[in-house]
């Protein structure tokens, strides 16, 4: 990749063939990838911490939950601003800054892929073996695997959008109803968003403006992009409407989440369990209090939650490592190996659906995870400080370049990221170095 302004002739005849056939979308095709890779980035555990800063500290977090969607939507814009402005993947853009991105992502993808698979399967396992326990919790999360498996393995891009606008749509009714059903004081409600940081609570309101909604399948959006068919410069007005629309959304269901830790669960006085779990103590407290139907009723939200990051991740990562392999063996980006339903493509979503099972029988190594948390915790500031890297300078068109504001941004979001990195790098070694 020698400059961002000569594309290759070949990506250029592409994109000039889809802006011919698609200059102008219909006004309902200007949402899709960007809701993909929120509702990806909201799982489970982004549910639970939510929950908790809102019994902690009421309201009082409530600017940090709205600092996390502006974080969001910067990222995920520089990321799809890059894709769009040179033709090329984020990954090809990686390689452009040295060979040190590649040593580091290699061994991160195929580590994380396989502590997530079995990691996500539990999360959307744990609410069905709630509602309906006549098989065990491990059952349950081999059969949401291999019913991701199945849809990704063989479903088509247009197909998983339209299932993935369901599972939002689920997430939204339940947990926003939920937030409504609470009846929320607006002017408390209006007063968290004035900033302040509690008493020994640096850290936790950092990850929280930082964590939520905040994975690996960000720096997919430009992968989502090009299976949508938006390839260039034109489609970026039409991309920072998807992408703000969607994390706006996002934003609305996670101040959902805080209004229902700060009313229900601060209200009843419990305490909620570490983890995913924490979400079926929720449900919990809810049927005591509402009755059944808002318990069950939140269940089936927290499945679509986890079960959209189940689906999302195994198509956007594995998009990823498709046009990883395929630019190690020498094969442009956008070869059909490389797309969804390629071979490299393939070889990935079975890594993320089969080997991971085994830890349902074997349990998590300590240090696998150990691995996992080290290599997890830096990935975020990889990405934003890659990003910086890519939207200036000759690798990207001038006019597409990042303003003051942008890197002032972008350099806020990477020294908050490497602040929690170190943290968790600290936090996961400290047991092996007897702290």
């Amino acid at each position: 990749m020698s400059d961002g302004r000569d594309r290759p002739a070949a990506k250029q005849d592409h994109a000039d063939r889809v802006d011919d056939d698609g200059g102008r979308p219909a006004r309902w095709k200007l949402v899709g990838p960007g809701l993909v890779v929120a509702a990806t980035g909201v799982g489970a555990a982004d549910m639970v911490a939510t929950l908790v800063a809102g019994s902690r500290y009421g309201y009082g977090l409530l600017w940090a939950v709205v600092l996390g969607v502006v974080l969001k939507i910067v990222l995920v814009e520089g990321a799809g601003r890059f894709t769009l402005a040179t033709g090329y993947t984020i990954f090809e853009g990686w390689r452009s800054l040295g060979r040190w991105t590649t040593w580091y992502f290699a061994p991160y993808v195929m580590i994380w892929g396989f502590v997530y698979g079995a990691t996500a399967m539990s999360s959307a396992a744990l609410p069905l073996a709630a509602l309906f326990p006549v098989l065990p919790l491990w059952a349950w999360a081999i059969a949401m695997g291999l019913l991701g498996f199945v849809m990704v393995w063989f479903g088509r891009y247009e197909t998983f959008e339209k299932i993935t606008a369901a599972l939002v749509g689920i997430m939204f009714v339940t947990v926003v109803g939920l937030a409504v059903i609470a009846a929320p004081g607006i002017p408390d409600v209006l007063a968290g968003l004035v900033p302040r940081v509690p008493g020994g609570g640096i850290l936790y309101t950092l990850a929280l403006a930082g964590g939520v909604g905040g994975t690996i399948t960000l720096a997919a959006y430009g992968y989502w992009l090009r299976e949508k068919g938006w390839y260039t410069p034109k489609w970026m007005k039409v991309m920072r409407i998807d992408n703000r629309m969607a994390y706006v959304m996002t934003g609305v269901f996670v101040v959902a989440m805080l209004i229902v830790g700060a009313e229900v669960v601060r209200a009843a006085g419990v305490s909620l369990s570490a983890g995913d779990e924490g979400l079926l103590d929720l449900s919990t407290v809810l049927r005591d209090e509402y009755g059944d139907v808002v318990g069950v009723g939140f269940l089936v939200g927290f499945w679509a939650a986890s079960f959209s990051s189940i689906i999302g991740v195994w198509n956007g990562v594995s998009l990823m490592f498709a046009d990883f392999w395929g630019n190690m063996r020498g094969k442009e980006s956008g070869h059909p190996d490389t797309r969804v339903g390629g071979r490299y493509f393939k070889f990935y979503v079975l890594w993320l659906t089969f080997p991971p099972m085994v830890l349902f029988a074997l349990g998590q190594p300590i240090g696998l995870i150990l691995a996992y948390g080290v290599l997890g915790s830096l990935f975020m500031p990889f990405l934003a400080i890659t990003l910086l890297g890519l939207l200036n300078g000759r690798r990207i068109p001038a006019e597409h370049a990042n303003k003051l504001g942008s890197n002032i941004a972008l350099g806020v979001i990477a020294l908050i990221f490497i602040v929690l990195g170190v943290n968790q790098l600290v936090s996961a070694l400290r047991p092996v170095l007897g702290g």
